[in-house]
């Protein structure tokens, strides 16, 4: 198919200037060589103009396989496939919650939704818990600016909206009008930060951490909300019958699921070509949602400031794109709950490097910025910093071993290395999937006598997290659900 993505971040300040980066990483790659020396530790080693600058693009509903460097042959992600280039990209990372606010609530606060008190969409996060914005800006001397989807209390981050922030005014609206505008207000905010330095108004260099948040590809949803008028019985453009991608290979499966789960099926998609349209339509947002990366990262490069910004690319969760018949979100399997994660430090991590061993979530994206930014996380946060799997060495890494999200507020999912157990409270149907020998999800084992022993240590490992909780006083811990007022 065509590739729609016009721009790259290769249009840095010149082409020699980012092949020198890339080489670079490479030399370090090859010879096993550490890059340069750690950045200020909490005991604060070094001044502050040594801590990096953090670029945090989050987007909305993205999975973890929808671009084309892990493999999607329907999509052209030629910005994201060069970010991968450049990234040490982690392919068992877990949204908290496979919902927008539940997820973003524990990424910015490396707490989870349970503690948050952020278990549906619209939540507030409790007034005691610290926000990235707030901590890295009380803490860590950092300019804080936020731009795009913030959807905790509301949708689009506002001024005074977002605690700890400068909010760049995008308005209000879908990915498909809105997106673009975010580019333009980031770009206009590394600019001035340049310009400001240049004259002089910056001494002693104070890092920043930018957030881009990104709507793409959640206008997605849409398709499910107005089917009848986006995807109707006749296909709109038969000419694109030969380019819709094939059904994924659980499109029928149905494994024995909890009740709430059961009742997700979704109906109004009458035929195999409807589900591949609304496929195909899928792609094309995250098109949209690539061109905008590439022309952020052309700006920040252009900004010259990207040699010392760890550039972090996550989503909040993933979208059913036709799998156990869901579109949407809100469900334990990896199509909802898997998201993409890449971390980029020019010379400083290792470049083109694929994580596939360690289970990591998005409760560890505020240990890790707090790690490069010299300072302590907020207290009880549940992450662990990925540093130690983000730098060169050959030391071995004390990691842990399983990892727990939870969905639709009273359910519960623990990924160990083989196995993924769900659990509803007050739901007698389990769920256990062999991950390694079952990878699309299909075949429920949790009645197979002979695994009685690995359900019962799942379920153990989901009572020890839960009571080491800390919950939101919205929160029952005896239903896990919101406590209704009398």
């Amino acid at each position: 198919m065509a590739d729609p993505t016009p721009l790259s971040f290769e249009t840095g300040p010149s082409r020699r200037d980012v092949l020198r980066v890339g080489l670079t990483g490479a030399v370090v790659a090859a010879t096993g060589l550490a890059g340069p020396s750690r950045v200020a530790s909490a005991a604060g080693e070094s001044p502050a103009a040594s801590r990096p600058n953090v670029l945090l693009i989050v987007c909305d509903q993205l999975g973890f396989d929808a671009m084309g460097w892990t493999g999607c042959p329907d999509v052209s992600t030629r910005n994201l496939d060069r970010l991968r280039q450049r990234s040490v990209a982690f392919n068992r990372t877990h949204s908290p919650d496979p919902v927008c606010s539940p997820a973003r609530g524990a990424l910015f606060t490396g707490r989870m939704p349970a503690e948050t008190g952020v278990i549906a969409n619209a939540g507030q996060i409790r007034p005691d818990i610290p926000n990235l914005g707030q901590w890295l800006s009380q803490h860590g001397n950092y300019d804080t600016a936020y731009c795009g989807k913030w959807h905790l209390s509301d949708g689009w981050a506002r001024e005074g909206g977002v605690p700890g922030f400068t909010v760049l005014p995008v308005g209000d609206g879908q990915g498909a009008l809105v997106d673009h505008t975010i580019t333009l207000s980031c770009e206009a905010y590394l600019n001035n930060r340049r310009a400001g330095e240049q004259a002089g108004e910056r001494p002693g260099g104070k890092p920043f951490l930018l957030v881009a948040s990104y709507m793409q590809p959640h206008d997605i949803c849409l398709w499910g909300i107005q089917q009848e008028q986006l995807v109707p019985a006749e296909l709109p453009f038969p000419q694109l019958r030969d380019r819709l991608p094939a059904l994924p290979p659980n499109h029928t499966a149905r494994p024995a699921a909890p009740a709430s789960l059961d009742r997700l099926r979704f109906k109004r998609f009458k035929s195999d070509e409807q589900w591949r349209y609304y496929l195909y339509n899928y792609y094309r947002l995250v098109e949209q949602l690539d061109t905008e990366v590439g022309r952020l990262l052309a700006a920040l490069d252009r900004s010259g400031q990207a040699d010392n910004t760890v550039i972090i690319f996550t989503s909040d969760h993933g979208d059913g794109r036709a799998r156990h018949g869901h579109v949407q979100k809100g469900y334990p399997y990896d199509e909802a709950v898997r998201v993409p994660l890449m971390v980029s430090w020019p010379g400083r991590l290792r470049p083109a490097t694929l994580d596939d061993q360690h289970l990591v979530g998005l409760i560890d994206l505020v240990p890790t910025i707090c790690d490069y930014a010299g300072i302590q996380p907020p207290p009880k946060a549940r992450g662990r910093s990925l540093r130690p799997l983000l730098e060169p060495s050959t030391a071995p890494v004390d990691w842990r071993d399983h990892i727990v999200s939870q969905y639709r507020q009273s359910g519960r999912t623990v990924r160990t290395d083989r196995y993924k157990f769900v659990r509803e409270r007050g739901d007698p149907t389990l769920q256990l999937f062999d991950l390694h020998n079952d990878p699309w999800e299909t075949r429920n084992l949790y009645q197979d006598p002979a695994l009685a022993d690995v359900v019962a240590q799942h379920a153990q490992l989901l009572d020890v997290h839960e009571a080491a909780l800390d919950y939101a006083p919205n929160v029952d811990p005896a239903t896990l659900r919101e406590k209704v007022e009398a």
